[in-house]
């Protein structure tokens, strides 16, 4: 059968789902159903309880997941396929060919059924006799409840709730408006035989007990989009490093809530939602999705590319939310391989721009005009097919989304459900309002390894329970790559207060309603176009958190880099940040080889990584003594070795090369990172921390990641031991 289905699959790439290669199909499967229905019948089972089901595992020419119909017609498969494909990625491409991946047939053989229902009026005949009565709370209420042993129940016998019924390896517990019976057979039947008394609508006053349920139920959403899209995606930078986010909106574009994934993203995918809000006012309709990048249009570098998708009502004609998902693409261009250029001085040496482009149009794909965007331009995006793919899960997360919200305003009605997202916002502002009532004034310098300087201060307001974050001071917009958009900036403010929330709150708009934040103008927080950014987002934004953190004297600095690492040629592209050592605290120590703060993202798996790459993983360890001492340790770093095995160009981009990250209160400071090639003659090429070398067959790439700060003296800790 094997052979039969490589010729099948070769003929309908060829000519895709036709009459003529369904005909094929048709006796393809005949002839695996023969065999399997043989199988089964040899085990007994009788031709009358067999059941055969012909599946076709379909996927569009050019695409690589199939989906699964009943075998039809070329008119019925084609309608089932749109349905399933519509369902899943909220589109379909009717201008590309049907492709069969998969014959398959499964043959069903079912026992004869035993199930029997107890005959009318034995019920009543048999009387069950407790063993004793104890006291149990249930349906909010305190009951007598008797206990009945299951081996002295009989056919026919009827336990009415609240009742308790034991056995050697189970309790089934039997409440008030339940009943259970025992059948012929000894299985035991619960059914409800009172009818559920209906409650209450919920409403739209904010109830502290639904408060907690919807803030489960929006994060839960974000969660399943993140799963939707991990599953679907092609690159291993979102389907094994997780390099994504998910997030739901209410009308305006405010976010409500996110899964825990990557805290640059979300802090500032609500700037991307409101500017397709604003540019695209009045013209939206149901099917419509949107794509873009542009970091001074809400985004924050070009390789993290956004999807969002307006929550049109059933008629189609109000917007009732927005959700979005953001990818890091693991190269949109560039001057180098992973578009993590080093070196660039303007955004078009970083990728393709992508500015309010319409991706969807009425549910119709736009593939065309989406590749013909990433072809442009000086510097293209070198692999157009895995940008397309991981776009297509994009699509397919937000749709599911679309999906959770739409059941969930089904269940609870559309004013409960926008008046919770307004409650779970004013919950998280009270939160934070909270944390404020003990903070104190602050600022903070912090250098990076380029020269420029974060400068903040924090002011606290108490009587009116309001901090003021103020980044006067900060160096102006830098010739290189350090620069990070206001979006980032506001990500990194969003993230350090909602880690100073001790509740279980979703990151919301809410917890920034009590900041006012000033950047100031044409700083390196707020850059002026064409500026590069491409390091802004990944390094500039984990020295503003590190300069937070310090300013409110909360903990000592982390590594303070994210140790971007790509790797690639025309063939191969790799992008990854790498671990290192969190900071010490006044209770805690920092902890070592962990992604800390605005990045939230794995490793891809040795096994994945080298079966994808024409690389081996040499080593991977902690760094032993690289966080700082204190009375509280640093976390430690981690020691990567990578060995090559194939010619390729590496970029590093990192900081705390040169200046290392603080300790606070007395703690020393970690161990700066640093990078080398060892080559394959022995010789040894050192690199800086923004940097670019080739890389030939044997050599080794090694990385040395940076550690935490300490917290606290060490010394004063050993005095008062003695």
């Amino acid at each position: 059968g094997l052979a039969d289905v490589r010729a099948l699959r070769e003929q309908s790439v060829e000519a895709g789902l036709t009459d003529e290669t369904i005909n094929e199909t048709d006796r393809l499967l005949d002839r695996l159903a023969a065999d399997a229905e043989a199988e089964v019948q040899g085990q007994g089972i009788d031709d009358a309880n067999i059941e055969t089901l012909r599946r076709l595992h379909l996927k569009y020419d050019g695409t690589d997941t199939p989906l699964v119909v009943d075998f039809a017609s070329v008119a019925g498969m084609t309608a089932q396929f749109e349905a399933l494909h519509r369902q899943r990625y909220g589109f379909v491409m009717t201008e590309k060919a049907l492709i069969i991946d998969t014959a398959a047939v499964e043959v069903v053989g079912a026992s004869a059924d035993h199930m029997e229902s107890t005959p009318a009026g034995v019920a009543t005949a048999a009387e069950a006799k407790s063993l004793a009565t104890v006291e149990t709370h249930m349906a909010g209420a305190a009951h007598a409840t008797p206990v009945y042993d299951r081996e002295t129940l009989t056919a026919g016998a009827v336990v009415d709730g609240p009742a308790i019924i034991r056995e050697a390896v189970a309790t089934t517990i039997v409440e008030p408006g339940w009943r259970a019976e025992m059948s012929a057979r000894g299985d035991l039947i619960l059914q409800r035989v009172v009818p559920l008394a209906r409650t209450a609508a919920i409403g739209t006053t904010v109830d502290p007990v639904m408060l907690e349920v919807f803030n489960n139920l929006y994060m839960s959403i974000a969660e399943q989009m993140g799963f939707t899209l991990q599953n679907t995606a092609y690159s291993v930078n979102i389907k094994e490093r997780l390099d994504f986010s998910c997030a739901v909106f209410d009308p305006a574009g405010n976010l409500v809530a996110n899964a825990p994934h990557m805290p640059v993203h979300l802090g500032s995918m609500s700037e991307s939602i409101r500017v397709v809000i604003r540019e695209n006012e009045g013209v939206m309709a149901a099917g419509d999705v949107y794509v873009l990048n542009a970091p001074y249009n809400g985004g924050t570098h070009l390789p993290d590319v956004t999807v969002v998708t307006p929550v049109f009502d059933e008629a189609g004609r109000d917007i009732l939310f927005y959700v979005g998902s953001r990818g890091h693409h693991a190269d949109i261009g560039g001057l180098t391989p992973g578009s993590m250029p080093p070196h660039s001085k303007v955004a078009e040496e970083e990728g393709v721009l992508i500015d309010n482009f319409k991706l969807l149009d009425g549910g119709r794909f736009r593939e065309d005009a989406f590749r013909a965007l990433l072809a442009s331009g000086r510097y293209p995006a070198r692999n157009i097919d895995q940008n397309i793919a991981d776009i297509r899960a994009q699509i397919a997360a937000n749709e599911k989304g679309v999906s959770e919200l739409r059941k969930m305003v089904a269940h609870f009605g559309l004013a409960t459900v926008h008046a919770y997202m307004d409650h779970v916002q004013d919950n998280a502002e009270e939160s934070v309002r909270r944390v404020i009532d003990v903070l104190q004034d602050g600022d903070f310098t912090y250098p990076m390894d380029d020269g420029s300087e974060i400068k903040v201060r924090v002011t606290i307001d108490g009587a009116r329970r309001q901090a003021c974050v103020d980044f006067t001071g900060t160096s102006a917009q830098r010739d290189n790559n350090f620069n990070a958009p206001s979006a980032v900036c506001r990500a990194a403010v969003l993230y350090v207060f909602r880690t100073l929330v001790d509740d279980d709150i979703p990151m919301n708009e809410g917890c920034l309603k009590p900041i006012d934040l000033i950047i100031p103008a044409q700083s390196m927080l707020a850059p002026e176009y064409p500026a590069a950014v491409v390091a802004g987002n990944v390094e500039t934004s984990q020295a503003i958190t590190d300069a937070l953190y310090g300013a409110l004297g909360v903990m000592a600095a982390a590594q303070g880099t994210m140790n971007n690492l790509t790797f690639g040629n025309a063939r191969y592209q790799y992008y990854e940040t790498i671990c290192g050592g969190s900071g010490a605290g006044p209770d805690f120590d920092g902890t070592s080889a962990v992604h800390t703060h605005m990045t939230n993202s794995r490793l891809t798996d040795p096994e994945v990584l080298e079966w994808r790459f024409p690389v081996v993983l040499e080593s991977f360890e902690i760094r032993a003594g690289s966080g700082g001492d204190g009375l509280h340790h640093g976390g430690d770093g981690a020691v990567r070795r990578l060995r090559f095995e194939e010619a390729m160009d590496v970029m590093m981009l990192s900081n705390r090369r040169v200046i290392a990250p603080y300790g606070l209160a007395g703690g020393e400071p970690g161990a700066l990172g640093r990078n080398w090639i060892e080559r394959a003659d022995g010789s040894r090429h050192e690199m800086t921390g923004t940097d670019k070398a080739e890389i030939a067959p044997g050599d080794v790439f090694v990385i040395e990641t940076p550690g935490g700060g300490g917290f606290g003296s060490a010394a004063a800790s050993k005095k008062a031991a003695e």
